[in-house]
């Protein structure tokens, strides 16, 4: 989470401005645009994370874990074998380089699974396997190559989080009597594996819905212990809070709303400046619920994606501006503003900023 020189800032930020202003007046074509990639899977892509503008992966469905090395032009499919992984839903992955990834399966009890490797996916290592039924496992994120975080939904009335310190290789699950106690109905969304985020100095986030309330916990101590604030986000069984994406330890955005009712653009995104203690609504929402977002670079330009279509901020999250109508459902940009969507059908797209 290393701050870029200003100059790089104001330089990538007036390239995005003018690449998404409209062709003139009263117009609403944008000349911003996915640039559709052949990815050779169906399966419905939630887990991505690109390294660079040459090396991305993508996971999802039916055990599928792809990898491009040239920018997308082949994906090879690095799916585990072996491992009775065909029907596992992975739906996040956290990349390090070209050879070395970290997959979470999610589902109650044995389904939620972490495995590793450090080949390019030739070859997987389980190093986790949940053995509490009640347990679901969300999303993970690391703060380096060493260090990470998973979720999951509460136990005994508690959302549950497994650590590692040595680059997913083992897992330990985390003391809960320092985690808030979660509210009737409340849980976290595996939709994009941004559900949690985790940022350099001990900071970590994860956030919340299906309860009365939308929230998000924050940590500043690796996890260890938690803290939380209600949001003013849209709330109910299927709503809340989708996707976090922090640019340091006090900027953030979320973005969410309803999936039952993925047109609704009441309460769907939100800001915050310190951290996560407070979050103000955007002032002009995204198009419709979102499941992913994320930060292009340093820059105050920020991505947003769902099922209705992808949107971009170019306020820091205030307010949105839809630029394409395709259905993908997460998005991650690089530290150099290459960007990277995933989503049903085995649908990839890649966006250069630069």
């Amino acid at each position: 989470m290393t701050m870029r020189p200003f100059a790089l800032v104001a330089i990538a930020a007036s390239l995005v401005l003018l690449t998404v202003q409209p062709a003139s007046a009263g117009e609403h074509k944008h000349k911003l645009s996915w640039q559709l990639q052949s990815s050779g899977t169906t399966a419905q892509l939630r887990g991505l994370d690109p390294v660079d503008h040459r090396v991305a992966w993508a996971s999802g469905s039916a055990g599928t874990v792809l990898r491009t090395v040239d920018g997308g032009k082949t994906w090879q499919n690095v799916s585990p074998k072996g491992h009775g992984t065909e029907e596992l839903e992975f739906r996040d992955i956290e990349a390090f380089d070209a050879k070395r990834a970290v997959i979470l399966s999610i589902g109650n009890g044995p389904d939620s699974r972490i495995y590793r490797t450090s080949d390019g996916g030739k070859t997987w290592k389980e190093s986790f396997r949940n053995d509490v039924q009640a347990a679901f496992y969300d999303c993970l994120a690391f703060s380096d190559s060493k260090h990470g975080l998973a979720l999951s939904d509460p136990v005994d009335g508690k959302f549950r989080i497994a650590s590692t310190k040595d680059g997913g290789r083992s897992w330990k699950v985390n003391d809960p009597k320092r985690m808030p106690a979660a509210l009737e109905g409340e849980f976290a969304f595996a939709a994009s594996g941004t559900c949690l985020v985790a940022g350099r100095g001990g900071h970590a986030w994860f956030a919340t819905g299906g309860g009365a309330q939308t929230r998000v916990f924050r940590s500043s101590d690796g996890g260890r212990s938690w803290k939380v604030t209600a949001t003013p986000f849209v709330a109910g069984p299927s709503a809340g809070i989708y996707s976090l994406a922090f640019k340091n330890s006090r900027e953030g955005i979320a973005v969410g709303g309803d999936y039952n009712a993925a047109t609704a653009t009441d309460r769907i995104a939100a800001v915050t400046k310190d951290g996560g203690k407070t979050w103000k609504l955007a002032k002009d929402n995204p198009g419709g619920y979102r499941s992913g977002s994320t930060w292009v670079s340093w820059s105050p330009v920020a991505l947003a994606v769902g099922p209705t279509g992808s949107d971009i901020s170019t306020d820091r999250g205030r307010s949105w501006r839809e630029f394409d109508t395709g259905s993908f459902d997460a998005v991650q940009c690089t530290k150099y503003a290459t960007c990277w969507a995933s989503g049903e059908k085995g649908r990839i797209g890649k966006l250069s900023l630069k």
